[in-house]
Order: structure tokens, then C-alpha cells, then sequence
């Protein structure tokens, strides 16, 4: 335990660097997923099948080969920016594709009745979006974006593959090599994980009581 108890400012920095990457990532998957969504079931067709193959695409790739590509690919002409905000990015960039899916199928949740009723009282594409199928496509998909969010969080880990060594699984990777305790250090992680997980889990469930939609 010496690995642990020895340096819990090491560990906890670790930790709280796995969050900020997490709760950046989603927050910017959730807005480039969800203006995927919209224009997945825009009236344009352009835009629709821009949606279409940006996610077929993205999703055909596996998420280590894309923060390779970001961070040792985009130097190389000329795009140098913070590592953090580069793992981020290719991170935000490819669960974006999943989330737009999630939305979409949330929008598929909303009865056709509606739409038809609130364009039968001339509102607009925009304004039927924002005012009736969102809000409630929104609430049909707790759960599934909680999946989303342990995703998230638990992909995060990857960012160590990529030289990002001050979230949770390089700081624990560090203490292993300086300890050799690999049984202490990694289980420590791994219930770490196992914790941020439930929480996620436990929150959605009671927000998707609370917000569910009544039929």
C-alpha cells in the first residue's frame, strides 16, 4: 500500500486530471452530437448526408488510432496546440458521433402525432426542434448517455497511450514502475473507475425517474 498511501496528491491528481478530461469531452461531444442530430433529420439533404458519413465514418475507427492521429499527425502540418485540448478535441470528436446516434434515436422516441400537430400550427423546423422534439428526445435518452459518459470516462484512460501521464492510469502506470506493486496500484485504479461508474450509473437512474416522459 506504500505506492498509495505514500503519495495520495499523486493519485489524486491523476484522478481529478481523468475528470477534467471526461467532463470536457462530453460536454463538447454533447454539442457537436447534437448538432450532428439536427442535421441528421434536417429537411437539407446536404447536411443529412454530411451527418450521415461523418458518423459512419468516425464510428469505423478505433478511438487510440484517432488521438494518434491528433496528436502526432496534426504537428506534422503545422496544427501545435496544448496536449490536453488535443486529446480532448479528437476525443469530443469521435464520442460526438455515438451521442448524435443516442439523439437520433431519442428524436425516433418522440410520437409523429406531435410534429405533425405543431406543424399543423405553423411553427417552424426550428421552432418544432427546440420546442417539442429536443426537450423531450433529451429526456428519453438519460440512460443511454449516462452509457455514454462511463464511456467517456473510462476511454480517458487512453490518453496515457498518448503522453498525457498526469490523468489516473499514467500517474498509476508512474507509481507501479517507481513500486512494483502492480496488484496495489492498478486495483486502486481500477476501484476508482468502479466508483466514478456507479456514481454516473445511480445519478441517471434517478434522473430518469424524474425526467421521464408520461405517456
Amino acid at each position: 500500500m506504500d505506492a498509495i498511501t505514500s503519495h495520495p496528491d499523486v493519485f489524486g491528481h491523476g484522478l481529478l486530471m481523468s475528470l477534467q478530461i471526461s467532463a470536457c469531452t462530453f460536454v463538447l461531444a454533447a454539442a457537436i452530437g447534437l448538432l450532428l442530430a439536427v442535421c441528421r433529420i434536417s429537411p437539407v439533404r446536404p447536411l443529412r448526408l454530411f451527418a450521415a458519413v461523418y458518423v459512419s465514418t468516425v464510428r469505423s475507427v478505433p478511438l487510440l488510432v484517432l488521438l494518434a492521429l491528433f496528436v502526432f499527425g496534426l504537428p506534422e502540418i503545422g496544427l501545435v496546440y496544448s496536449l490536453f485540448w488535443t486529446v480532448v478535441t479528437a476525443m469530443a470528436l469521435y464520442w460526438a458521433a455515438f451521442l448524435c446516434e443516442t439523439v437520433r434515436a431519442g428524436v425516433r422516441a418522440v410520437p409523429v402525432g406531435q410534429t405533425e400537430a405543431a406543424r399543423a400550427l405553423g411553427m417552424t423546423f426550428g421552432q418544432v426542434l427546440g420546442s417539442v422534439i429536443v426537450p423531450q428526445a433529451l429526456r428519453c435518452t438519460v440512460q443511454p448517455m449516462a452509457s455514454l459518459l462511463i464511456a467517456v470516462v473510462l476511454n480517458s484512460s487512453l490518453a496515457a497511450a498518448v503522453g498525457v501521464t498526469q490523468e489516473l492510469t499514467g500517474q498509476t502506470v508512474l507509481l507501479d514502475q517507481q513500486y512494483a506493486q502492480p496488484l496495489v496500484t492498478f486495483g486502486a485504479a481500477a476501484v476508482c473507475y468502479v466508483l466514478i461508474t456507479l456514481a454516473i450509473g445511480r445519478t441517471a437512474a434517478v434522473l430518469d425517474r424524474r425526467l421521464a416522459v408520461l405517456r
